[in-house]
């Protein structure tokens, strides 16, 4: 299949760190760009369960913070302390 240029713009510790995977990885950012894109979901209806952890994470972080404060009672709750 032939391959489709696309103009991205990224963060540079994005950048760094992609390039530093693909390093120790044996690949390239665009390898990595590319296989990421192929695990993601098309159908609006799939579940989180469906997904794969580093996408999960990733949508996670997308769809914004609860804020700090539920993050305190977070960790309250996790780790028994303030």
């Amino acid at each position: 299949m032939a391959k489709q240029s696309k103009n991205l713009s990224l963060d540079p510790e994005a950048v760094r760190r992609g390039e530093r995977y693909s390093e120790l990885h044996g690949t390239n950012v665009s390898q990595l760009v590319n296989n990421f894109l192929l695990s993601l979901p098309v159908a609006a209806d799939v579940a989180d369960e469906a997904l794969t952890p580093t996408v999960r994470r990733i949508l996670g972080v997308a769809r914004g913070s609860r804020g700090i404060e539920e993050y305190r009672e977070h960790l309250v709750e996790k780790y028994g302390r303030r």
